[in-house]
C-alpha cells in the first residue's frame, strides 16, 4: 500500500503577499546600483545580467495580468496544486528566453519598469483574495498558491542575480521560508514515504522516499542543509555530488541520497 500524503501546507496569504512585495524591494534596489558593466555581464544561461534583472519583474507582472482577466470558469477545483507547480516549470522554459530578451530592449530603464511592476501588483492582487481563481502557465491556480510560488521566483532569481554580480541582496525571511518550505514538501510529494527525513533549518523538515518508516529517536537516514544550498539544489543550480563534497549537505545512513529526484524545478 503507497504511504499517504500529508495534508498541504498552509500558507498566510497577506503575510506572503508582503513577502512578494519585500524581496522584490530588494532586488529593485540591488539592480538600481548596478553599474552598465555589471548589466553586461553573463547573468543566467544565454542571459545577460540586464535581461535576468528584467525577467525578475515577470515573476509579478504574470499575476498582475491574471488579475485583470475575469477568473476562469468551471468550478472552484483548480487544474494544477501548489504542489505540482514545481514540476510544471520545465515546460514554460523555452517560451520564456525570447520574450525575456525582447522585454530588457524594450524598457532600458529598469528601474522605470520595476517601480511600474510593484504599482501594478499592489493595485491589482487585493490583499484578501486568497481563493480567487487565476489562469497561469501551469494551468488554474488559487491566488494564494500562486503568491507562494512568486517567492520561488524571486528567491531564485535573486540568488542568480547575487552569483552573476556578487552583490549581497537581502533575502526577506517570510519570502526565503515559503521558498524552502514550498520546494521541501515538493520533494516529499514526489517521494512520499518516511525512511529518510530532510531537514533545512530553520523552515522546514519533511520525510520522504518509501521504506521503513522513522517513528521516534534519531533518524537512521537524515540528509541536512541550509535554505540557500536546499534551493539551488532544487532549482538545479548546483548537483547532489557538488552539495556533498563541499560540505554544503550533510547525509547520514544508507538511504540518505536525493541525486535520483532532483531538481525539482526544470
Amino acid at each position: 500500500m503507497p504511504p499517504a500524503k500529508k495534508r498541504p501546507r498552509s500558507y498566510d496569504f497577506s503575510r506572503t503577499r508582503t513577502a512578494v512585495l519585500a524581496q522584490f524591494g530588494h532586488v529593485q534596489d540591488a539592480v538600481r546600483a548596478l553599474t552598465p558593466e555589471q548589466l553586461a555581464l553573463p547573468g543566467l544561461g544565454e542571459w545577460t545580467v540586464r535581461e535576468l534583472a528584467a525577467h525578475l519583474t515577470t515573476a509579478l507582472e504574470q499575476v498582475s495580468r491574471s488579475m485583470e482577466l475575469p477568473a476562469p470558469t468551471g468550478g472552484p477545483k483548480p487544474e494544477i496544486t501548489l504542489l505540482q507547480w514545481p514540476s510544471s516549470t520545465a515546460r514554460n522554459a523555452a517560451g520564456t528566453a525570447g520574450s525575456t530578451q525582447a522585454l530588457a530592449a524594450d524598457r532600458p530603464d529598469l528601474d522605470a519598469l520595476y517601480e511600474e511592476t510593484a504599482a501594478r501588483f499592489a493595485e491589482l492582487v487585493p490583499a484578501d483574495g486568497a481563493e480567487r481563481l487565476v489562469a497561469t502557465r501551469a494551468g488554474t491556480m488559487r491566488l494564494g498558491d500562486v503568491l507562494v510560488t512568486r517567492t520561488v521566483e524571486l528567491v531564485v532569481h535573486t540568488d542568480d542575480l547575487h552569483r552573476a554580480t556578487g552583490l549581497d541582496i537581502p533575502y526577506d525571511r517570510q519570502a526565503l521560508a515559503a521558498c524552502t518550505r514550498l520546494l521541501a514538501d515538493a520533494l516529499a510529494d514526489r517521494a512520499p514515504g518516511g525512511s529518510v527525513e530532510v531537514r533545512v533549518p530553520p523552515f522546514a523538515v519533511v520525510q520522504c522516499i518509501g521504506g521503513p518508516k522513522h517513528t521516534r529517536g534519531t533518524p537512521p537516514n537524515v540528509v541536512e542543509t541550509d535554505p540557500l544550498t536546499w534551493i539551488r539544489l532544487a532549482a538545479g543550480r548546483t548537483g547532489w555530488t557538488q552539495a556533498l563534497e563541499s560540505a554544503q549537505v550533510r547525509a547520514s545512513g544508507e538511504r540518505a541520497e536525493l541525486a535520483h529526484l532532483l531538481p525539482l524545478m526544470g
